[in-house]
This record gives C-alpha cells, structure tokens and sequence, in this order.
C-alpha cells in the first residue's frame, strides 16, 4: 500500500507546483467543454423550447427521439463523428480528426439531447399559471413566450450544468477523436486512463482530484438551481 500513499503526495506536488503536463489536460478538458457547451446552448435550449412550449405535427415524436438519444451510446458518437472527419469523410478537408474542434464536436452531440429534454421538460412543467397572468395583463405571442422562458430559466441552467458534468467525464469520445496527444488532445479523463495504465500514480491521483473538485462545484451548483427553481 505504500505505492499508493507515494502517489498522494506526489500528486499534491504536483498540484502545488502548477505542474505544466498536468495542468494541459486540465486546459484541453475545459476548451473542449465550453467549445460543446456553447454549441449544445446555442442550438439546444431554443429547440427544447419550441418542443415544449410549441403545438406541432410531429413534435411528439421529435420529443421521443430526443429522449431516447439520452441513452445514445457514446462510442457510437465518437465512431460517427469519426468517419464524417477522417480524412476520407465528408468534412475531412478540415482537419478537424486529433484536434480540440473535434472533440468539441462529438462532445455537443452528446450534450445536445441533455440541452433540448431537460428544457422541454422544464416549459412543460410550467405552472400554466404563469401563461393565464401573462395573457390577463395583455402581453403577445412574444411576450408570452418570453414569459415562460424566464419561469424557467432555472431549470434551463440546471440542463447545462448537467451536460458539462456529462461533458466533462467523457472518455470515450475524446479518446477517439482527439487521439489523446500529449500537450493538445489529451484531456483530465484520458490522461487519468493513460498515466495508470503507465503505472504513473501520482499525476492519475493528481488529475483525479481535479476532476472530484470540479464535480463538487457541479453539484453544488445543480443543488443551488434545484432550490431557486423550487421557489
């Protein structure tokens, strides 16, 4: 057990030293999430609330296939994405295979679906209150849909914070579209696979403790939404 004991206080040092490696999976995990956030917010949040707050042919079986893509297995993402920008796909004259935009990629598609069903679910859980007062006092269409955006935006903030905590511990996409390269691609949850499989405790235990802080703050957040939704 003593091995075990050595990479604690080595990873220590190596996070009070700010060391260079470790700190650029750090660097590649957080570009590669607020690139997929950004993506998933941007598309996401207003098609998950035009499938919950709008009436439309279609829009439940649109609601369905956004649900069941909560389940969409990640290696199948990072496959897809895979043969789209390899260098005989489609968008392989980009470049974009081993490199941050990639990953970004494969990491908003698996955002994606997080983004549009928690905020449909949360226009529909609206207290039809809300749209009855707005329509009393005379507001429009746009008006009213603003309304309702705005009782949930609570809710619309906890989708997010729940993506970047899917986002952020993914392994299999970053692995199969960034190549896990050293000082580029290599982000907290590959380096961890990598540097145990090494038998390089010490910057695993390092990596692993960055990772734990970043999934208290997540919690703690989700728990801070939770209740101002809840008022």
């Amino acid at each position: 057990m003593n091995y075990l004991a050595d990479g604690f206080v080595q990873a220590f040092s190596l996070l009070a030293a700010l060391d260079p490696e470790t700190f650029a999976a750090v660097w590649a995990s957080v570009k590669t999430t607020a690139l997929a956030l950004t993506a998933a917010a941007v598309l996401g949040i207003p098609a998950g609330f035009a499938l919950g707050y709008g009436r439309f042919p279609g829009r439940r079986a649109l609601r369905l296939a956004s649900d069941t893509l909560l389940a969409f297995p990640t290696v199948l993402i990072g496959l897809l994405v895979y043969a789209f920008v390899s260098r005989r796909g489609p968008l392989g004259e980009f470049g974009l295979l081993f490199t941050i935009a990639g990953m970004a990629i494969g990491s908003a598609i698996l955002a994606m679906p997080i983004a549009v069903s928690l905020t449909a679910q949360a226009v529909e859980s609206l207290d039809p209150r809300v749209r009855e007062t707005a329509l009393t006092l005379g507001a429009g269409k746009a008006r009213l849909a603003l309304a309702c955006l705005s009782e949930t935006r609570y809710q619309i903030m906890l989708a997010m914070v729940s993506a970047f905590g899917r986002v952020i511990t993914e392994v299999g996409i970053a692995m199969m579209l960034g190549g896990n390269i050293k000082w580029e691609t290599r982000t907290i949850t590959t380096a961890i696979a990598l540097e145990t499989g090494k038998g390089d405790f010490a910057r695993g235990i390092a990596l692993g403790f960055v990772l734990l802080a970043i999934a208290f703050a997540v919690n703690a957040m989700l728990i801070a939404l939770r209740r101002k939704a809840a008022r």
